[in-house]
């Protein structure tokens, strides 16, 4: 490559191998310097609290059982708190076997790295079957069996207090309920059916709790699950 000189040289000095030896060195103390350490895996104790969570579903036939296992920080302290750090899932089934095993020891090597391990959640939830997916019991339409684990996840980083618990206010409640029960009185003398979690069985499916409560009313589709209504 040809360089044009337009000033005058005034002096010159030659870089030497040792010279980019040494410039090579500094730019990689730099890059190391900007590298972000999560830290050591944390070590097992040999005590461990968790809950174990059962799940059925259409597409397997027997029961999953999910155990969580959390780890307590900072014990005895006011920082005390509990994070999860392995996770176990156990079924009769088979068929499921091979990615399970895989799925849990991944999940549990993030637990056990530290950080936000929240974003599993999402990560979960957002695989799809490719036959469609299933409704569970009450009508809530989950993707896959994948996005169910990652609900139980979910469920279960809520109760130990990592993520909070969606849900409306007392003002928002106490509406929704009053709705409720007008509609249910109104329909329950035309004998209209309604499914196991107390919603009529033509109900639509709520895009936002993924729940089959969606119904008109007051000319407008309306969740009886989550509130969630195109009107506003």
């Amino acid at each position: 490559m040809t360089i044009k000189i337009e000033k005058k040289i005034v002096g010159y000095n030659l870089v030497t191998e040792e010279d980019k030896a040494k410039a090579a060195e500094a730019k990689a103390a730099e890059t190391a310097t900007n590298v972000v350490q999560l830290g050591e895996p944390l070590g097992r104790p040999e005590k461990l609290v968790g809950n174990t969570y059962k799940i059925k579903t259409p597409v397997t036939e027997h029961a999953l059982y999910i155990t969580i296992n959390d780890i307590v920080m900072n014990e005895g302290t006011p920082q005390e708190h509990r994070r999860p750090f392995e996770v176990f899932i156990n079924s009769k089934n088979m068929e499921h076997f091979q990615w399970i095993v895989a799925l849990t020891r991944v999940m549990s090597a993030v637990f056990r790295k530290g950080g936000d391990v929240t974003f599993l959640v999402e990560e979960l939830k957002s695989v799809f079957e490719p036959s469609g997916g299933y409704f569970k019991k009450g009508g809530k339409f989950v993707p896959s069996l994948v996005a169910e684990i990652g609900e139980v996840v979910e469920q279960h980083l809520q109760e130990i207090g990592m993520l909070k618990k969606p849900g409306l206010d007392q003002h928002q409640q106490k509406l929704i309920d009053t709705k409720k029960a007008e509609y249910l009185e109104k329909h329950a003398k035309s004998g209209e059916e309604m499914n196991d979690e107390g919603f009529p069985k033509g109900a639509q499916l709520c895009k936002k709790c993924n729940t089959k409560a969606s119904i008109i009313m007051d000319g407008c589709l309306t969740c009886l699950n989550c509130g969630e209504s195109k009107c506003g």
